[in-house]
């Protein structure tokens, strides 16, 4: 007898129902090797993350893929069983800029998954302080963004705090322009952190000519406040949504597209090398004329690539600076111990900040 197009729907569904079964059983089964994992490498004393071993695991599925199930989904899938398996291993604390739904979280969340427990703080200054007393395993930190430049109070923690750079995360940034009532015209203010404030500023200045701006400390307090009063406006991540329980009054009001933040993941201690490494550092040089070129040069002759550097001011010393670097390569690399070795000698203050999978 041939089955209806009812019979064959629900045959599908059955078989889709058995295969969903049985990822689930192959799931529960790599938890538990997971663990063992970890129980090995107690014993053995090693580090629980293994950035290379990661790596290796994405190529191999990408390559057995084959271009048939979407690569960007792939990944995104792997990347939350394979954290959720880590963090089987040894459960974690994340602080971050907060409250809930900032883009740091947003960050975060797309690095560690869901598994891991997050703590969010009042303060960029607070996620350092958090991590460097013990207090949380890691801290995520915004440090650049690719239209408003650096975000110097990370690169000011950085001279503050003694911690290390464990990763990177590059996230897209999509601003919402939210409100409890998803109406423009009851938007009295528009309150938001300075950075997605100016990276919209044209779109403001067009849409809402007669709204003030409200700066404050995080996306997810201006969130808060909008959804404590009908009149503000918020410009905020998609995860404030839900978060707040607010409206959408526009969607992607960012005024140039492709606009990026690079958030730094900072911990005690820096991963071992994963293949394609980026090494951050804080220099000070000599006063004297052509040191800056010096330290440029070294790293030239050494054939690595400096992907970064930007000054700071030295406080409470006038026109005096430090500079942070980041090169290509993992500090373990020869060519990269080498030339870290002969900037130590040659600067006035040397400090190695940390080497890290590269997000790019």
């Amino acid at each position: 007898m041939v089955k209806d197009n009812a019979g064959q729907m629900l045959e599908v569904r059955d078989n889709i129902d058995a295969i969903d079964n049985k990822v689930l059983e192959l799931l529960k089964e790599r938890l538990a090797l997971a663990k063992s994992i970890g129980q090995l490498k107690n014993e053995g004393k090693r580090a629980k993350w293994d950035p290379l071993r990661e790596r290796q695991i994405y190529e191999r599925l990408t390559a057995m893929n084959e271009n048939i199930f979407p690569v960007k989904a792939l990944h995104s899938i792997f990347h939350e069983i394979i954290t959720t398996c880590r963090l089987s291993q040894q459960k974690i604390d994340v602080s971050y800029l907060g409250p809930e739904a900032t883009f740091t979280h947003l960050a975060g969340v797309e690095y560690f998954g869901h598994s891991a427990s997050y703590k969010p703080m009042e303060s960029i200054d607070d996620v350092f302080a958090e991590v460097e007393k013990g207090r949380c395993d890691y801290g995520i930190v915004p440090v650049e963004n690719s239209i408003e430049g650096a975000v110097f109070s990370t690169l000011d923690s950085f001279m503050k705090y003694k911690t290390k750079i464990c990763g990177e995360i590059r996230t897209e940034i999509s601003h919402y322009l939210v409100c409890q009532s998803g109406d423009i015209s009851d938007i009295q203010t528009v309150a938001s952190h300075d950075q997605p404030l100016a990276q919209c500023r044209e779109w403001l200045r067009r849409n809402l000519p007669s709204c003030p701006t409200l700066p404050v400390f995080s996306t997810g307090a201006a969130a808060q406040m909008a959804a404590n009063n009908p009149n503000i406006g918020a410009i905020a991540s998609s995860l404030a949504i839900k978060t707040y329980n607010l409206q959408v009054v526009v969607k992607g009001i960012e005024d140039y597209r492709g606009n990026t933040t690079r958030f730094l993941v900072i911990g005690k201690e820096s991963p071992s090398p994963s293949g394609l490494d980026r090494t951050s550092l804080l220099l000070g040089h000599q006063e004297r004329p052509g040191a800056l070129n010096e330290i440029l040069s070294v790293i030239a002759d050494a054939g690595i690539n400096l992907a970064k550097i930007e000054s700071r001011p030295i406080k409470g010393k006038q026109w005096e600076y430090l500079f942070f670097l980041d090169l290509m390569g993992h500090i373990e690399e020869e060519h990269v111990k080498k030339c870290c070795d002969q900037l130590r000698s040659l600067c006035s203050y040397f400090e190695w900040l940390g080497s890290y999978p590269s997000a790019a």
